[in-house]
C-alpha cells in the first residue's frame, strides 16, 4: 500500500535518478531480518542451499551496495553486476525508459559500473547472514580479447562469490552477444571453466531470448561439455512485440511484462532439449505468484526478477513466496523442487 501511494510520485522523477535514489535508501536502512527459513519453499541447485526460490536478477545492484540487504525485503538470493575489470560509464544519458503502459522497461546502460576492483573491497565485508548472493561478470566495452576479460572476472571475484554468472547475453555491448556463437563459446567457457578451477563456485551461464532452435541446441551442448552449473533464461530482449507506450521503440533491451510469453518459450525449449540434467533458472516478465510456478513447472529450479519491482514495489518476492506456498500446497507438492518441470 505504501509503494502504490508513492509511486506516482517517483514516476515523475527521471527513471535513473529514481533508481539511484532507491540504492541509497536501501544502503542507508539497517538491515532487515531475514525471513525464517521454510523447508517447503528451499531446495538444493548447484551444490548450494537456496531457502526461497525468487531471486534479484542482476542490473538492479551493479556494484554489490545492497545486495546483501535483499534477505530482508524476501528475496531467496540476490544477484550483483554486471563487473567488468576496469570501471567504464556506460552508454549516454538517456539509457533507462519506463513503458508504464506496457508494464515494462527498457535499458541500454552498456555495463555502467565501477570496476571489479572496487567491488571487491565493498564485498570483502560480507558475513554469513547476507544470503546467497551471485556476482554477473561480463567484459569492458574497449576489451581487445573479452574471453581474457571474462577470464579476469572469474579470478577476481571468484573468492568473493557464490555463483558466479557469465554474461554474454546484453544486447548494450556491441558485438557481445556473438559470443553465444557455438566456436566462440566453447572458446569462452573453456578459458571459464580453467580460472575457476576446481574449487571455484559453481558458475551459471546466463543467454538472452533472442535464439533460434539451432543456438538453444549449440548453447547446451556447450554448456554441459565445459560443466557449466545452470543456465539463466533469460535477458532482456532486441524485439519489439507490440507497445503502447511513446518510449516504445526506444533502442536497448525490453523486459518486463512484454518479455513474458518469450521468455517462457524459451525455458521450455531449454527444458526440452536438457531435461532435468542441467538447472535452469527463469527470468523475464515474472511479476505474480502465478508467473512464477509456471516458470517452475516449466523447469526453472529458481527464478529471477528485476523490472517488476518498478510497478510492484520492493515486497513482491515476499509476496510472490506466500502465492507459491498455496499453489504448492493445493496441488499437492510439499516442496518446490517436486514441482520443477512438472509440466514438461
Amino acid at each position: 500500500m505504501f509503494y502504490a501511494a508513492i509511486r506516482p510520485l517517483l514516476f515523475r522523477i527521471d527513471p535513473e535518478m529514481a533508481h539511484n535514489l532507491t540504492l541509497a535508501a536501501l544502503q542507508a536502512m539497517p538491515s532487515r531480518r531475514a525471513d525464517a527459513p521454510d523447508s517447503m519453499l528451499a531446495s538444493r541447485v548447484a551444490g548450494l542451499t537456496f531457502p526461497a526460490p525468487v531471486g534479484l536478477a542482476a542490473g538492479f545492484d551493479k556494484d554489490g551496495r545492497v545486495a546483501h540487504k535483499m534477505r530482508g525485503l524476501g528475496f531467496g538470493f540476490a544477484e550483483l553486476g554486471t563487473l567488468t575489470p576496469f570501471p567504464q560509464d556506460g552508454n549516454p544519458m538517456p539509457r533507462l525508459f519506463r513503458l508504464v503502459e506496457d508494464r515494462a522497461v527498457i535499458n541500454r546502460m552498456g555495463f555502467n559500473n565501477g570496476g571489479q576492483a572496487a567491488a571487491v573491497t565493498r564485498l570483502s565485508r560480507r558475513t554469513r547472514g547476507d544470503g546467497i548472493i551471485g556476482i554477473n561478470i561480463g567484459a569492458n566495452k574497449d576489451a581487445t580479447d573479452r574471453i581474457a576479460d571474462y577470464a579476469t572476472g572469474v579470478r577476481t571475484m571468484a573468492p568473493l562469490a557464490d555463483y558466479l554468472t557469465i554474461n554474454i547475453s546484453s544486447p548494450n555491448t556491441p558485438g557481445l552477444r556473438a559470443l553465444q556463437d557455438k566456436g566462440a563459446l566453447n572458446a569462452l567457457l573453456g578459458a571459464v571453466m580453467d580460472a575457476r578451477g576446481a574449487s571455484g563456485p559453481p558458475v551459471f551461464l546466463k543467454v538472452a531470448p533472442d535464439l533460434e532452435s539451432a543456438d538453444v541446441a549449440d548453447i547446451t551442448e556447450a554448456a554441459m561439455m565445459h560443466g557449466i552449473d545452470a543456465l539463466i533464461i533469460s535477458n532482456t530482449t532486441i524485439a519489439r512485440p507490440p507497445l503502447r507506450s511513446r518510449h516504445a521503440q526506444e533502442g536497448g533491451g525490453l523486459s518486463g511484462a512484454p518479455l513474458h510469453d518469450m521468455a517462457l518459450q524459451r525455458l521450455r525449449d531449454f527444458r526440452r532439449i536438457t531435461g532435468n540434467s542441467l538447472p535452469l533458472i527463469g527470468v523475464g516478465g515474472i511479476a505474480t505468484a502465478e508467473q512464477a510456478y509456471a516458470r517452475i513447472r516449466a523447469g526453472a529450479s529458481l527464478v529471477q526478477l528485476y523490472s517488476a519491482l518498478v510497478y510492484e514495489g520492493p515486497w513482491l518476492a515476499r509476496g510472490i513466496h506466500a502465492g507459491l506456498k498455496q499453489l504448492l500446497v493445493r496441488d499437492g507438492f510439499a516442496n518446490i523442487a517436486q514441482a520443477v518441470g512438472i509440466d514438461s
